[in-house]
């Protein structure tokens, strides 16, 4: 038996029973993918069940508005992802009358859609002989084939385009993706593989020579970013200051409290800066400090140091918004985290 009909048979007998493979809906299928952009099955799951009996059609949500999938959103983090598909639906149904674009090369050009995304879309929707590569293909074939090649070059993933278009052999596109995909995610996992009920495993380079740590090769290691924000806290019996966050830069278009970026770790330091001189220069009266909470937020690339230093004021503020009405807008899950455990009203 080659290849690509082994790994289907284990597929067939193996996949997870997961909503998205039982449609070959485009929109479905894209939605389904680019939730699973940096997010584990279990955690996008229900995003991607709320999502659709939200916006059923692409038609329906090019008529939603940002705010809307920003808070459905909430949680899932990445949320360039979510504004990537409100603007491409709109788009379509636009340009194309609604018509989801039906090959790898008009589907790649759709905002926020790359090369896997559209090889997913294109195989499994239309039979297109597009292969995915991603984090749990490379670690697979890399292992299989003792492939020392550093997956962060562009001519590895090259190659491993190539190599899989090889290996597909007579078998639909679609299945064969989804079983690379699906046998990555529960056989061939980064630790502790199942090596020993592993189909390929006497095919396998790498549990032959007893080298499964080795792989994928990763040169050169992003170091993670360390950040400091202090966020300032103001609000009312009733009222809180917030506001949108428009930087190009993390959590962008989501909504957080004035925020001071630094290292500082007393009070004196943060209301003798110019920023919160500006924010508070319109109160006659002084604010009453309370307390300030300190957390950390990690990210892919960075980890972030927060503190919220908490203010309540004796008069109306501006820029502020109901404290009833603040789950309405959306937030960094760090921020509702917040307001959940110390602003309740």
């Amino acid at each position: 038996m080659d290849f690509s009909s082994k790994l289907i048979h284990w597929y067939q007998k193996n996949k997870r029973d997961l909503p998205w493979r039982k449609t070959k809906d485009p929109y479905k299928i894209w939605i389904s993918e680019v939730i699973l952009q940096q997010t584990r099955v279990n955690q996008g799951l229900p995003y991607y069940i709320k999502f659709l009996d939200r916006y059923p059609s692409l038609y329906d949500l090019s008529l939603a508005n940002e705010k809307e999938v920003l808070l459905l959103w909430q949680g899932l983090g990445y949320y360039k992802r979510a504004i990537n598909l409100l603007e491409s639906a709109k788009t379509i149904v636009k340009k194309n009358n609604g018509n989801f674009p039906s090959n790898f090369d008009d589907i790649i050009k759709l905002k926020g859609v790359g090369d896997y995304t559209a090889s997913a879309i294109s195989s499994i929707c239309y039979g297109e002989k597009e292969v995915v590569v991603d984090g749990n293909v490379f670690r697979f074939i890399s292992r299989l084939f003792g492939i020392k090649r550093d997956i962060k070059l562009k001519s590895t993933f090259i190659f491993f385009k190539n190599k899989l278009k090889f290996l597909i052999e007579n078998v639909n596109p679609g299945d064969f993706n989804q079983a690379l995909m699906e046998f990555g995610a529960l056989q061939c996992m980064p630790i502790n593989p199942l090596c020993n009920s592993c189909i390929f495993k006497f095919q396998c380079k790498a549990y032959t020579l007893k080298d499964i740590e080795s792989y994928p090769q990763k040169k050169n290691k992003t170091m993670k970013k360390k950040r400091y924000l202090n966020y300032i806290v103001i609000s009312t019996n009733r009222n809180i200051m917030l506001k949108k966050r428009t930087e190009v830069d993390i959590w962008k278009n989501l909504y957080e409290f004035p925020l001071i970026e630094g290292h500082h770790s007393k009070l004196e330091e943060i209301i003798n800066k110019k920023k919160f001189i500006l924010l508070t220069k319109e109160l006659t009266k002084p604010l009453k400090f309370t307390k300030v909470v300190t957390t950390k937020h990690l990210l892919s690339h960075q980890i972030l140091n927060i503190k919220f230093w908490v203010f309540s004021s004796e008069e109306p503020i501006k820029k502020s918004v109901s404290k009833d009405e603040v789950i309405n807008f959306p937030k960094p899950v760090v921020i509702s985290d917040f307001i959940n455990k110390h602003l309740k009203s």
